[in-house]
């Protein structure tokens, strides 16, 4: 399996991209990872680490998109950035995988000129995955699509299944829209004709709105919404955990004894801290794509890009796209059972 990594994008590049790659080589040997970027700059921070660069192959890229650079430019001018490059590997066949962690809007752009979409998938969703009480929880769109259309929310509802059951290993996922209530009555008019399509497609696993909070407690396996209230749920769950961890720090040292209680709490602490970990969802997926994108988030730590790494390699090795082409084939012969 050959996973392209682009070494120049994100806040930490090359440093991150480069050392996350290390990280997953341990992980995946049975895979061949290819460093996207300029060469020098790549040489030098495997010499920094210690690590043979015959470990890797490296793709020259002579250009760079900046992290506040405008999808537009970045598409139309630098035509051999690192991403436009990586996004190549994929089309020539030269590579199973892309990873990114620079701007998000430019590699949407990018990847969607070069590789363009499925079959039957109008546009492409960014999904990610939110821990919950029960396991994990994917949504999608989380910001690619901030207007959609009832048809969009449906192609995202199939594809989200397929992910769902393919590299999740969800039996049956159950998949709901988000919305304000549970009721039918509920929510806008598009969300509404969604719904109703759904439940006229015969969707397997389809169970109606759902509600934010459902997203935490496991009644929901994939939650469906546009890329506008999807981005403001994601944003709104970071910040949620950055305070949540602020206040425990204040509350543990606002005393000798607090301090007290945190030792005899670490090991608690410890596995809380794990299992709550953002590093450990990284890594959003462009999903609906005719190759396999993966996004990084822009300030991931080499441990983090590592883990958005573990999630290309994983949709690679279950063939994600060919059963969603095949899942919204039967979708439109026989009502998608």
């Amino acid at each position: 399996m050959r996973i392209a990594l682009d070494a120049m994008g994100g806040d930490r590049a090359p440093a991150a991209p480069v050392e996350g790659a290390v990280m997953a080589l341990e992980q995946h040997p049975g895979c061949a990872f290819t460093l996207v970027g300029q060469p020098e700059v790549i040489h030098a921070e495997l010499a920094r680490l210690g690590v043979a660069r015959e470990r890797f192959t490296i793709h020259p890229a002579s250009e760079v998109v900046g992290m506040a650079e405008k999808p537009s430019v970045a598409l139309r001018t630098k035509k051999d950035s690192s991403m436009r490059v990586g996004a190549n590997l994929i089309k020539n066949g030269e590579a199973d995988a892309f990873v990114s962690a620079g701007n998000t809007g430019a590699l949407m752009a990018t990847a969607r000129y070069v590789l363009k979409t499925l079959p039957g998938v109008d546009r492409p969703a960014i999904v990610a995955i939110m821990p919950s009480i029960t396991g994990q929880t994917m949504m999608l769109d989380v910001g690619a699509n901030v207007d959609c259309t009832a048809d969009h929310l449906c192609q995202f509802a199939l594809m989200g299944r397929v992910y769902a059951s393919t590299v999740m290993g969800v039996n049956k996922p159950r998949i709901g829209l988000l919305n304000i209530g549970e009721e039918e009555i509920k929510g806008n008019e598009m969300v509404k004709e969604a719904a109703e399509r759904l439940r006229q497609s015969g969707l397997t696993g389809f169970i109606g709105n759902v509600e934010a909070s459902d997203i935490f407690t496991g009644g929901v396996d994939v939650v469906v919404c546009d890329g506008f209230v999807g981005n403001v749920a994601l944003k709104t769950t970071e910040g949620m955990a950055r305070m949540l961890t602020h206040f425990l720090k204040e509350a543990f040292n606002e005393s000798l004894w607090t301090k007290l209680g945190y030792l005899a709490a670490k090991p608690a602490m410890t596995t809380f801290r794990s299992r709550v970990d953002p590093r450990k969802y990284n890594g959003a997926i462009l999903l609906g794509l005719n190759g396999i994108v993966v996004k990084s988030h822009g300030s991931a730590d080499p441990y983090a890009f590592s883990r958005a790494i573990h999630v290309a390699v994983g949709l690679a090795a279950n063939r994600v796209n060919e059963k969603i082409r095949r899942d919204i084939a039967a979708l439109a012969v026989n009502g998608g059972e």
